[in-house]
């Protein structure tokens, strides 16, 4: 009903990333995506912080369309633990293991990796090496890493440190919730070898790009964003989407949640909303009201 009230075609929010023209670029996204495409090419060791919401994995799965449409030379290598948690007490802890399993099924599928540490070790310097030989780049993928045992991150160095002459065998790139950067800080000396290699982007909130997302995201369903939010509906937006933690009391406690997913999900309501009441367009009265 909300569709054919508003003449759109299709959901604007649902099922909207299908192409690479479909994921909006800011100037967030654009760095993000820049270093992760640096950290295949040059083997280098990035973490990805961002909200839950934010796109990180949007992002991720762009660069692995760029690499099949452009015929990049780059070997995605995703390990995952099904439940993954920091440690086995609540679900599953992802250990070293499972990191070289995941190389092993990418790069050499079938081959059974050996129980002993520096013989598993050995084989996958061979498949990496194997792998560059054949003019690939090769770049571990870690989602959720905000998840990640301490064990695990410092056990990553052992990976970073493979070389071939001057060169590394690998890139790692982390994806994480804001947890992550509490896992990376300086402070954490278990993990400070590993920290003082890495390069931490951030995904930022979406306030001074709010209108050309909205924009984007209406013109990729075929219709105007005009016709459907009216001008005074963007500060609204960024405005509903602030607030103050617990404790905090001042302007500078506010923080905000104005990020893709959570912009999605407050359009759609205040589309629904208007639809049902008849009005012509999303106002500002009604973003405050949902």
């Amino acid at each position: 009903e909300t569709l054919d009230h508003f003449k759109l075609d299709r959901n604007p929010f649902i099922d909207d990333i299908n192409t690479r023209a479909d994921v909006f670029v800011s100037p967030s996204t654009r760095r993000v995506r820049a270093a992760m495409l640096n950290a295949a090419t040059s083997h280098g060791f990035i973490a990805v912080v961002g909200e839950s919401g934010s796109g990180k994995s949007t992002l991720r799965k762009e660069l692995e369309e760029r690499i099949r449409i452009e015929k990049l030379p780059i070997r995605i290598i995703k390990p995952f633990v099904v439940g993954v948690e920091p440690s086995d007490t609540k679900g599953k802890a992802m250990k070293t293991a499972a990191i070289a399993d995941a190389i092993a099924r990418t790069l050499a599928p079938g081959v059974t990796l050996k129980s002993s540490p520096d013989a598993r070790m050995a084989q996958v310097q061979a498949m990496l090496t194997s792998s560059m030989a054949a003019g690939y780049n090769n770049l571990i993928v870690i989602e959720e890493a905000h998840r990640l045992p301490q064990a695990t991150l410092r056990h990553l160095k052992g990976f970073l440190e493979l070389e071939d002459g001057m060169r590394r065998m690998l890139g790692v790139c982390l994806i994480g919730q804001p947890e992550l950067d509490d896992l990376l800080g300086a402070q954490n000396r278990e993990i400070r070898e590993i920290v003082q290699r890495c390069n931490r982007v951030a995904l930022t909130d979406l306030d001074d790009d709010l209108e050309p997302y909205l924009h984007h995201k209406f013109e990729r369903a075929g219709a105007k964003s005009a016709t459907v939010l009216a001008a005074n509906v963007y500060q609204a937006i960024a405005t509903k989407l602030r607030y103050t933690p617990r404790g905090g009391s001042r302007m500078n406690d506010t923080r905000s949640v104005c990020y893709p997913l959570m912009v999605n999900n407050l359009v759609c309501k205040a589309m629904n909303f208007a639809a049902g009441e008849g009005f012509p367009q999303v106002t500002a009265d009604v973003i405050a009201g949902c």
